[in-house]
């Protein structure tokens, strides 16, 4: 019985079992399949992401391993031919920046894979964009292969279609100053160029090659290179430079033609401020998909940021046609739109002028019109050609340009320097406004070096001229600056940074010139009396560009009123009130008339009995330490007071060695006092 019993406990078990190993099998069967379902996804990924990344990167002579061979065929094609109209059309359309997007890819009840996409790329019209694809990815073999018809290339294609692009360029619209004259415009010059077979053989080629290159000034190696192109025919103009210069003679095997180019008639006097274009690149594309993937952009200065309002948009259209050319599918049209013209506030005669002064020496000038805001000139030295940077620069001028020790490329109207002692007119005002500056209390200062007391360790204060009693006119038209440590520090530093946040410290100016905010110092507060008194005399941590010194010293033409500067003619100007009194304005400005008119004054080479000037010189000095020889740039301020039609802000850097800013702008007043009304 026992015995029995323990059989029949056992079967249960065994069918117990049984069924567990049933459900196994089972549970296994579909994990296999599932896992089996999911490699073969991946394997058709794999072959879409392939074609996909080929065509992004049109390397369409690797497609062959991608696409069906029947499929090919059956479409009236063989690979190679496949390559050749891929390789056609989009070199054809000059297509860029091809991107993949919305893919896709399904399994049907047939077993084959649906594959969808969309594409966008850039064309010379533009963003060509939600182009959208459907084919189908099946078994060839032991791969996966797209299934290709010629409507891959581009929807509705079909046969032996054709794509064609026809481009009406917009007009890129010009840069001119106040006066409508051009400082950015379209103008015809000659291209010169080679054709190659009317070069001769042998010796006689090299010889009509070498005389190209004499009269050009174009290196023979370079010219040999642009002679080998891939597109060079014997009876092709190849284009090899601009001549700005009117051509008598070309030696043989030259030729010219008419060619339409960027031309920047100032030249260097402009270049930092208008800046100039190039052609348009992968880079620029890829901050900005709008653009067309031909043509020119603004590579720097007013021509980048005004190149939208300038560029316009090119019309045109790409169309898929049948083969014979008659039009069956409009891919991508758009309407031209040329580029809008933009007047300056600029004076293309002072710009000359202004820039004229510095004879390559580094430094700028910025010309105001005090009351209105205008820019009338804002000039940078030493200067680049432009035009060269715009229509093909050589390596050699290129890198004479990047090897310059004095920075052509830089845009010193726009770069923050210590002001210097221009900086004491604020200073005064301040004073003047806070009570604390009694304009005609004389103050005893003796000798060329002052500290507050012995706290200050071996820091002074140093002035250039020792006078003694010293009031607020003497200490102006003398530059001393012991007098405007002692008063800076008598009004207190939360006196003078109240004062100072009427002005544009740390605030973005509405004007298209790139450049930091003007900085009073580099933390919320003064770490020390002796940065606070040398802020006062316009070193410590100041940082202020000219166009933001021209800015703040609008306050002293116009009665304590602040005028911000403009660069666009008909835009609206934007003043700020009662940034000082009526008082301190006059008081300063008048006390700076002595500059000019007083035999000993700083600036007394620029006095005319016709013209009432108020100017301050300035020098600021960069050095590590005390009593050693640093770097001084140089500042003058010169302000119109007979009608404040203008105010002049110049700077020389290194004056020791470039001279100062006072001793090379008599020129450039003289020509304002004459012809700014």
């Amino acid at each position: 019985m026992e015995r029995r019993e323990r059989k029949k406990s056992k079967k249960p078990l065994i069918i117990a079992v049984g069924g567990i190993t049933i459900v196994a099998a089972v549970g296994g069967y579909f994990a296999y399949d599932m896992w089996q379902k999911g490699q073969e996804l991946k394997k058709v990924e794999k072959s879409a992401d392939m074609f996909l990344e080929h065509f992004s990167k049109q390397e369409f002579d690797q497609f062959s391993d991608s696409l069906s061979d029947s499929s090919v065929k059956q479409s009236g094609y063989d690979k190679s031919q496949v390559v050749e109209k891929y390789q056609t059309v989009f070199s054809g359309i000059q297509a860029q920046g091809i991107k993949s997007k919305d893919v896709k890819i399904t399994k049907g009840k047939d077993g084959n894979f649906t594959f969808s996409y969309t594409l966008e790329m850039t064309t010379p019209l533009g963003n060509l964009k939600n182009l959208a694809y459907k084919t189908t990815i099946k078994k060839d073999g032991d791969r996966y292969k797209v299934e290709w018809a010629p409507n891959l290339i581009f929807p509705g294609m079909s046969g032996q279609d054709k794509v064609s692009i026809g481009v009406d360029s917009a007009i890129r619209g010009e840069i001119v100053d106040r006066n409508g004259e051009g400082l950015a415009v379209n103008q015809a010059f000659d291209q010169v160029g080679l054709v190659p077979g009317k070069l001769g053989d042998g010796q006689d080629k090299a010889n009509n090659i070498k005389a190209f290159s004499d009269q050009f000034n174009i290196p023979v190696d370079e010219i040999e290179q642009k002679l080998k192109q891939n597109w060079v025919k014997p009876d092709s103009f190849v284009p090899m430079k601009i001549s700005f210069d009117p051509i008598t003679t070309l030696p043989t095997g030259a030729a010219s033609q008419d060619k339409t180019i960027r031309y920047y008639p100032l030249k260097e006097a402009s270049a930092q401020l208008i800046g100039y274009v190039g052609m348009i690149t992968a880079e620029d594309i890829e901050k900005d998909p709008t653009l067309s993937s031909s043509g020119v952009i603004g590579k720097v200065g007013l021509e980048q940021s005004y190149d939208k309002e300038l560029r316009g948009q090119d019309g045109g259209n790409i169309t898929i046609t049948d083969e014979q050319g008659a039009p069956k599918v409009v891919v991508q049209k758009v309407d031209k739109k040329d580029g809008e013209n933009i007047q300056l506030t600029i004076d293309k005669n002072v710009q000359s002028q202004a820039y004229n002064i510095f004879n390559n020496r580094p430094g700028s000038a910025v010309i105001m019109n005090p009351q209105q805001g205008d820019l009338l000139a804002a000039a940078s030295s030493p200067s680049f050609d432009p035009n060269k940077m715009a229509n093909g620069i050589s390596q050699a001028d290129y890198d004479a340009y990047a090897n310059n020790e004095n920075l052509p490329f830089t845009a010193r109207f726009a770069t923050g320097y210590a002001p210097g002692s221009t900086f004491k007119t604020i200073t005064g005002a301040i004073g003047l406004d806070a009570g604390t500056l009694k304009p005609d209390e004389e103050i005893a200062i003796n000798g060329l070096k002052w500290q507050k007391d012995a706290s200050w360790g071996n820091y002074f204060v140093t002035r250039v001229k020792e006078a003694s009693p010293v009031n607020l006119r003497t200490a102006l038209v003398n530059s001393d600056n012991i007098y405007f440590a002692e008063q800076t520090l008598r009004m207190g530093e939360d006196t003078f940074r109240k004062g100072l946040d009427k002005f544009i410290f740390d605030e973005k100016l509405d004007l298209s010139i790139p450049m930091n905010p003007a900085q009073l110092s580099n933390e919320d507060k003064f770490k020390s009396e002796i940065l606070l008194a040398d802020t006062g005399y316009g070193q410590g941590q100041l940082l202020v560009t000219p166009i933001q010194q021209s800015t703040m010293y609008t306050v002293f033409q116009n009665e304590g009123k602040l005028v911000y500067p403009k660069i666009e003619l008909n835009k609206e100007t934007k003043t700020k009130e009662n940034v000082i009194s009526s008082n301190a304005a006059n008081t300063v400005v008048t006390d700076l008339l002595g500059s000019v008119e007083d035999e000993s004054g700083y600036v007394h080479n620029m006095y005319n009995p016709d013209f009432s000037l108020a100017a301050k010189t300035g020098t600021a000095e960069i050095k590590d330490k005390q009593d050693t020889l640093g770097k001084e740039n140089s500042f003058l301020l010169a302000m119109d007071r007979s009608n404040n039609k203008f105010s002049a802000m110049i700077m020389v850097e290194d004056s020791r060695k470039n001279d100062t800013a006072t001793n090379i702008s008599k020129p450039l007043i003289d020509y304002l006092e004459a012809n700014i009304k």
